[in-house]
């Protein structure tokens, strides 16, 4: 998650920047280019070629994944060039194991991967009440509510968490994200998609699990016909 300070550093540093035109860009991973795009409604930030805007986003990762891609709503893109403040409420990133980048990626290796992430994120939310599961402390700890996926190339599960509040905020309605993680073995390259929402109301929930799955497709198919 985004801190209140971070998201008004972010915010200066792409106010101070020059918008671009939005499409599908490569990266290069070891000599294979892997096509990447933002889903619908949402702009990559590295236009920007801002250091700060680059710290940012690798503030939501881990210091061994590569940063591929860090976007931001179109809204808060046109609310940050206007001079005004942007909601934050959805974001999404792209990242690749640094360790692997220059290397092939076996099945073996993407499932592993996999087990390491469900391993990691714990048991599932009890039952489908998981407003009642956030609101259990200790506050700010990533929770597991479902498993979106898993199969062999694809696999992805959604967290939640409630945020901590300090003794000023303590007596405001609390505040919940949503963020969903999905590894993709694409092209022999693990690729990790990350969707982030503020959670409001059901819909929110809707749409993290629509975005999750759409973005996944849509990278697929982008380089699949790159393959051909």
């Amino acid at each position: 998650m985004l801190a209140r300070a971070r998201l008004l550093m972010l915010g200066a540093a792409i106010a101070a920047a020059p918008a671009t035109a939005a499409g599908p860009f490569a990266v290069d991973l070891g000599g294979m280019r892997i096509v990447l795009d933002a889903p619908a409604g949402f702009a990559d930030t590295a236009f920007t070629g801002s250091p700060r805007i680059q710290e940012l986003a690798e503030s939501l990762t881990s210091a061994s994944n590569r940063v591929l891609l860090f976007a931001i709503s179109d809204g808060d893109l046109r609310r940050f060039m206007g001079g005004d403040t942007p909601d934050f409420r959805r974001y999404m990133l792209a990242t690749t194991p640094k360790v692997l980048e220059r290397t092939a990626v076996s099945s073996g290796d993407f499932a592993q991967l996999a087990a390491d992430l469900l391993r990691e994120a714990g048991p599932a939310a009890p039952d489908a009440n998981f407003m009642k599961y956030l609101d259990q402390p200790p506050y700010g700890q990533p929770r597991l509510l479902a498993q979106l996926r898993r199969e062999r190339e694809v696999v992805a599960i959604l967290q939640g968490t409630r945020l901590p509040t300090d003794e000023e905020h303590r007596d405001e309605k609390p505040q919940y994200m949503l963020f969903s993680t999905t590894l993709v073995w694409m092209r022999g390259k693990a690729l990790a998609l990350s969707v982030y929402t503020r959670l409001d109301d059901p819909a929110d929930m809707a749409w993290i699990r629509y975005t999750t799955t759409r973005w996944t497709a849509d990278l697929q198919r982008l380089n699949n016909s790159r393959s051909r």
